[in-house]
């Protein structure tokens, strides 16, 4: 065994490779060495459970791909061809350019964050978007954070901690990443009080459940699941009615912000927030980086007062949303106000792409490749937590792996290998790519990445 140890390359040795050395004069010194000592302890590891020893170019290749995972962009850019549009796994809704020129003046300098220019005075990060979403939604006052998740919490902990919340069964949910509404309502120091069943609820319900100490009634968006058949729910305004008669504040998480009518683009109807503030909501929850189509961000509208006691909550400071995420969120609201939503936010440019379109990209797609292509028919999807089932038609192009070493699966590994990585999706032995959801300015990329994964 000790024969085996002493085969393998010394520090020195892996240090004196030439990709090693190159990557000495990026980093530093002992950064590399780092990384040297902990590819010849797993090589080492490798020896104890029968392993050869590993040759120098092999370590010196481990070595300088270890330093490519930990020491190189992140995240990677990748693209995205599974034709899903908000996909949670590479990053959710890409933004337009006037937001991303936003972030970066945003971070470039200095500027007035918290300062009014007007009276040289401290101002309020939150002045400027809360006027342009209260002007898009109709809400008296408006609060940005720094994702919906903390938007909830800290609407929960500010109105109703120490109280009781009233919530359908039926919405008493898990959203994804682990995030359960009944799991957020007893870390806001609220109590639950859950009412009628999985698939109905109605307003009685709600009404038989209030007491001298209910805080809220919460409604919360389905946003990622369906329930479907004998089902029954009351609707906000209804909600917003018994509020009203009992003195009781009616809060609504509707997880995707969506400033426009889904309807109009051939999917089904996404609850918009100005819809929830016309019904009565004295306060309205939603995402920035979803059908909104800006950066992570919790936005929270509603009646003045309330926005004022969240506002003055001590959480609020602790997921309050930093500069650059402002800058760029404040840019994409201009774009509804200037009504060039759907052709300057990317996600609404590519729900907007018709079919024809689509399918001659996916035709030049194949022309230019010598392999084993075929376009079919397929469905985009919204993802996200938007808009569950509803699908928009496309065109793909169709990869047989049949006949290939490894099949499906190595020919995905071989695109995600790609520079800039290929991110498909597998259907049998054939990979599929979605044109919907790839930039049209990199068609000539992917045709390229395309050619060398085969």
């Amino acid at each position: 065994m000790e024969s085996r140890f002493r085969e393998l390359p010394s520090v020195n040795d892996v240090l004196d490779d030439e990709r090693v050395s190159r990557l000495v004069q990026e980093f530093s010194h002992e950064a590399v060495l780092g990384l040297i000592r902990a590819e010849i302890d797993r090589a080492r590891d490798g020896i104890r459970n029968g392993d050869s020893p590993l040759r120098l170019d092999v370590l010196a290749d481990a070595v300088e791909r270890r330093a490519a995972v930990l020491w190189g962009s992140m995240p990677t850019p990748v693209i995205n061809a599974t034709g899903v549009i908000l996909h949670t796994n590479l990053g959710r809704a890409p933004l337009s350019d006037d937001a991303m020129e936003a972030m970066r003046a945003a971070n470039e300098g200095y500027g007035d964050l918290e300062f009014d220019l007007a009276t040289g005075r401290r101002g309020s990060r939150q002045g400027r978007v809360a006027q342009l979403l209260c002007q898009l939604t109709g809400a008296e006052g408006a609060l940005v954070v720094n994702n919906n998740a903390s938007a909830v919490l800290l609407g929960l902990a500010a109105v109703a901690s120490g109280k009781e919340v009233i919530v359908s069964r039926g919405e008493a949910v898990e959203i994804g990443g682990g995030f359960r509404i009944p799991d957020v309502l007893r870390q806001s120091g609220a109590t639950l009080v859950e009412v009628g069943t999985t698939n109905k609820t109605y307003a009685r319900d709600y009404e038989a459940a209030i007491t001298e100490n209910t805080g809220a009634i919460l409604s919360v968006h389905a946003s990622n699941f369906r329930v479907m058949g004998f089902t029954h729910m009351p609707s906000l305004a209804e909600l917003v009615e018994l509020g009203a008669r009992s003195g009781v504040p009616v809060l609504h998480d509707l997880g995707s912000g969506c400033l426009l009518d889904t309807a109009q683009f051939g999917l089904a109807h996404e609850p918009m927030p100005q819809e929830s503030i016309g019904d009565g909501a004295s306060l309205a929850f939603f995402s920035g980086d979803k059908l909104l189509g800006g950066p992570q961000a919790g936005i929270i509208v509603g009646k003045s007062e309330l926005i004022n006691v969240v506002s003055e909550h001590p959480l609020a400071r602790a997921v309050r949303i930093d500069k650059g995420s402002l800058a760029a969120l404040n840019a994409t609201l201009l774009h509804y106000l200037k009504d060039e939503a759907a052709s300057k936010i990317p996600i609404w440019e590519m729900i907007s792409r018709s079919p024809e379109f689509l399918a001659q990209r996916a035709e030049s797609w194949r022309l230019a490749i010598d392999g084993p292509t075929s376009v079919v028919p397929g469905k985009s999807t919204v993802g996200g937590g938007s808009l569950p089932g509803e699908t928009l038609p496309t065109s793909l192009l169709s990869i047989d792996a049949t006949e290939m070493s490894g099949g499906a699966s190595a020919l995905a590994a071989n695109l995600r290998r790609s520079t800039p990585p290929i991110i498909g999706r597998i259907d049998a032995e054939r990979v599929l790519l979605d044109p919907r959801t790839v930039p049209q300015d990199l068609d000539d990329v992917m045709v390229r990445g395309i050619f060398h994964a085969l």
